[in-house]
């Protein structure tokens, strides 16, 4: 069929015929959560033959990419390897979907590697729109089929749990209150914050490890588990000048222009300021904004998350570049999201939302200019680019989960650089990340932790390109539960190289064949972890499907 239709189809109007009529589901894995690596976890076990139902509490698909709105965080050689085959189609048809349905100029249609925003944080910086197209096109053949459900806005509220093994899960519709239960042999938690976790008695961790607990160079003496990293609520706007966009005053903003961070170390000024932490030295750092794109003192934000650069399309299909607003200055590390009551959690995601408002206030009215003005009445907020009706992402940008206690977890001293330094005489040798015998694949990005809870300001710190272990995707004791984003055996602090979009997309689809595989030779995933051959056959699928198991010789990032 026409690549187009795939793209251009709602995934929603093919989705619902298939379940309409049942409140009970039965399918071989039940794939709760809509998040990157669940989307990739149902490709995965899709391709491999097996009924999927996959479940989302909002109605996109897609977690970082679309419902939290923040374009793909990748490795510097993403265009030629190190990454899986099916992530390198998505990416392939991102750039398609731009030069066949937007009138870009010859010369941006001409690139290999279009950029359709020109940002700098990515080679690959796009629409959250345009990403959930993508997603719901190559779905679309197995919803078709009815190979594949999708229950968008429905909430996980319980697990019938056994022993060792959960029976099913109950989902409660958002819009109307009805329940629906979902029976499978096997289960994957792909929601953000991990929430099947705790609904099948799965153990876990949040926060921050100890030493003690794991003998990292960066955790504290003492566990902290609620330290956790900051999360945030993107949103897009663009800019036409002359105009005045300017939203009302939020509620809170006399509070939010106030803030000055209690940071340890010490933050270098207000919070809506541009003035912040420098990541890797924790100095004052200065950064700009110009939404003419000039390039002023410091790093300029209007570009960093520039989403369409509209010097790459016809004259007159955008009135202006559109930007996307993931910045420190709309990080909210006032309370968590996870383990408290659901008033408190509702609080937080409350604030969230007003910061974010309040740094866009601030842009309009009050940020200072670098010629000597204040604020940019003419920024115009995206609610449209966002699908909510307050412009604000659909989703907080969720930056840690729980985490399973896994067969395996991965340390700072598996993957970072200064960790695994070593020396002759006064000579350092060449490291590489620790090589794991059950790699399911691969990921690079350095351990970026943002600002926590807690009152740390960042830990951002150098990394190797690494590998992915089958027995961080495996809790140590329910057997039929397999974990598919940030929720696996890493620490707080490996947590933050693990959890970016191709390194998500890679353990999703590691999951999903997984099952597959473990359905077909009648074991559990502990015991393929467990048997040479059985891990042999495992690796050798992935890699047959366009999974990369092993890094080429790199240096460190």
């Amino acid at each position: 069929m026409n690549r187009r239709h795939f793209l251009t189809t709602s995934l929603a109007t093919l989705a619902l015929p298939a379940f309409a009529e049942s409140a009970e589901l039965q399918a071989d894995v039940v794939i709760c959560g809509g998040s990157l690596g669940g989307v990739a976890a149902t490709l995965a076990a899709a391709r491999n033959g097996l009924r999927v139902v996959l479940t989302e509490e909002t109605d996109w698909i897609g977690g970082q990419l679309t419902n939290q709105a923040v374009p793909p965080d990748e490795h510097p050689w993403i265009e030629q390897f190190g990454c899986t085959a099916s992530y390198r189609n998505f990416r392939n048809l991102v750039r398609d979907y731009y030069k066949n349905q937007y009138p870009v100029t010859a010369e941006a249609r001409a690139q290999r590697y279009l950029n359709p925003g020109n940002g700098s944080v990515s080679k690959l910086c796009h629409e959250p729109k345009v990403a959930l197209a993508v997603l719901e096109g190559m779905l679309a053949p197995f919803v078709s089929n009815r190979q594949v459900q999708i229950l968008l806005e429905h909430r996980l509220v319980r697990a019938d749990v056994q022993g060792d093994l959960i029976r099913s899960v109950c989902l409660r519709d958002v819009k109307n209150g009805k329940e629906r239960i979902l029976s499978a042999p096997y289960f994957i938690d792909a929601t953000e914050l991990g929430d099947l976790l705790p609904l099948s008695k799965t153990e876990y961790l949040i926060g921050f490890e100890s030493q003690k607990q794991t003998q990292e160079p960066h955790a504290p003496a003492e566990a902290q588990p609620s330290n956790q990293q900051a999360f945030t609520f993107c949103f897009a706007m663009d800019y036409l000048e002359g105009e005045d966009h300017t939203i009302e005053k939020p509620a809170d903003y006399a509070f939010w222009k106030d803030y000055v961070p209690q940071m340890k170390p010490a933050w270098p000024d207000k919070l809506l300021s541009w003035n912040m932490s420098n990541p890797t030295t924790l100095g004052r750092r200065e950064v700009s904004f110009d939404p003419s794109g000039a390039v002023t003192k410091g790093m300029n934000l209007w570009t960093y998350r520039r989403i369409i650069d509209r010097k790459q399309f016809s004259t007159g299909a955008f009135r202006g570049d559109i930007s996307l607003v993931n910045w420190p200055q709309n990080d909210y590390w006032l309370g968590n999201l996870v383990d408290l009551p659901e008033a408190e959690i509702q609080k937080h995601l409350k604030r969230g939302k007003e910061l974010s408002l309040a740094l866009l206030y601030w842009l309009q009215t009050e940020a200072p200019r670098s010629d000597g003005k204040q604020g940019w009445p003419g920024l115009r907020l995206r609610e449209d680019l966002v699908g909510t009706q307050d412009g604000l992402a659909k989703y907080p940008y969720i930056r840690e989960s729980r985490r399973i206690q896994a067969l395996f977890t991965v340390l700072e001293q598996h993957v970072g650089t200064e960790a695994r330094i070593k020396w002759t005489g006064k000579t350092k040798e060449e490291v590489t990340a620790e090589p794991f015998r059950d790699s399911v694949g691969i990921g690079s990005y350095r351990i970026d932790l943002h600002p926590s809870t807690g009152g740390d300001n960042y830990i951002d710190v150098s990394s190797l390109p690494f590998q992915i272990p089958l027995g961080a995707l495996i809790p140590q004791r329910v057997e039929n539960l397999i974990a598919s984003c940030k929720n696996i055996g890493t620490t707080h602090i490996t947590n933050g190289c693990y959890r970016l979009h191709p390194v998500e997309w890679n353990i999703g689809e590691a999951a999903g064949v997984l099952i597959a595989k473990a359905l077909d030779a009648k074991v559990r995933p502990a015991q393929i972890r467990k048997n040479p051959k059985l891990l042999a056959e495992l690796q050798t699928r992935l890699q047959n499907q366009g999974v990369e198991l092993n890094w080429p010789r790199l240096t460190a990032r």
